[in-house]
């Protein structure tokens, strides 16, 4: 796998070297920089490197895409300053009169919270799974060890299509696919939407994200487990922040833990909030899907990303990442 990164950072910088124009340097873009491109998606692939390669694997798919970025960036420059030696004909410009300035927009404050997440733990070696929004019931309850007339199943707690699709309430379903398709050793993160009818208010709503994380391999543990979220909550949140595991329970988890970040709003006040929830994954689920729960044991969490980024940058109700005021967008 080493070499196949170099191999393809190699061909992105020879590929760079035949672009003489801003079409040309488009193509390249999507070819290599794009959320698909090349360079791009081989921090997707880190995870599946062999365990004793992953660090260095991680290092180098990103040293790679930094010295491609950077010599992209300085060709697009070089080319946009030549094109505009060349368009210099016509009426002289008076360029001492005041410019015009121009609304630049950037990313939602979820999708550049959502970005951040997936570059820390593609650092850490987890690979990027993705599934439907729309599941069976296998998916969604079974396979994750939740029978029938469990409470979680109630029609008044989904969004039901019919008797066997629904919204996803939870992006543990793409754990079960993940599990299904892949063997361990299994170390992904999942981002994606999820859908409950809650009732609407500062901390809840009836559409949110979800960061999932399943890591399945011989010998896992809590140690691992909680290792693992102490270093992403140190990197992501800094150093001195306030967390905790509180006992819980989940139908797909056995022991089963809550995390609560410390929130402090910007009037001063603090009070614990649920983030997410956590745990070593139930034999029951691994059997489900075919693996071997007597050899191999994981664990699993899925944290709330509206709440990830109310913490970080002190935001009081989630309904404002959804209400489109500019007011509030501005400042991210």
């Amino acid at each position: 796998m080493l070499e196949k990164f170099r191999q393809i950072g190699r061909e992105a910088l020879e590929s760079l070297k035949k672009v003489t124009n801003p079409a040309q340097l488009e193509e390249y873009r999507i070819k290599f920089l794009s959320r698909k491109g090349a360079v791009t998606e081989m921090l997707s692939q880190i995870g599946q490197a062999l365990p004793e390669q992953r660090k260095e694997a991680g290092a180098l798919a990103n040293k790679i895409k930094q010295e491609v970025t950077e010599a992209f960036e300085q060709l697009k420059t070089t080319l946009q300053g030549a094109g505009a030696q060349g368009a210099q004909k016509g009426p002289v410009v008076d360029v001492t009169l005041p410019g015009m300035e121009f609304e630049k927009g950037k990313a939602h404050i979820i999708t550049q919270t959502i970005n951040e997440l997936l570059e820390i733990f593609g650092r850490m070696g987890f690979a990027i799974a993705y599934g439907p929004e729309v599941e069976d019931e296998w998916h969604n309850f079974v396979a994750l060890n939740i029978p029938a007339g469990h409470p979680a199943r109630d029609p008044s707690d989904n969004f039901c299509i019919d008797n066997n699709k629904l919204l996803r309430s939870q992006t543990s379903t793409i754990q079960i696919r993940t599990m299904e398709k892949q063997k361990p050793p299994i170390r992904v993160v999942a981002p994606g939407r999820v859908y409950r009818p809650d009732t609407v208010d500062a901390t809840h709503m009836f559409m949110f994200h979800q960061l999932e994380a399943l890591v399945v391999d011989e010998g896992i543990s809590m140690v691992d487990m909680k290792s693992t979220i102490a270093q992403f909550i140190s990197v992501f949140f800094g150093k001195d922040v306030k967390w905790r595991l509180r006992p819980s329970f989940f139908p797909f988890t056995e022991p089963s833990a809550e995390v609560d970040l410390l929130f402090v709003a910007n009037d001063g006040t603090e009070k614990w909030i649920e983030v997410g929830g956590c745990g070593m994954v139930d034999p029951n689920v691994l059997n489900a899907v075919n693996i071997d729960s007597e050899k191999y044991t994981g664990w699993a969490f899925g944290f709330g990303i509206e709440r990830l980024a109310m913490r970080k940058y002190g935001i009081t109700d989630i309904r404002l990442f959804i209400e489109n005021d500019i007011r509030f967008l501005k400042q991210f």
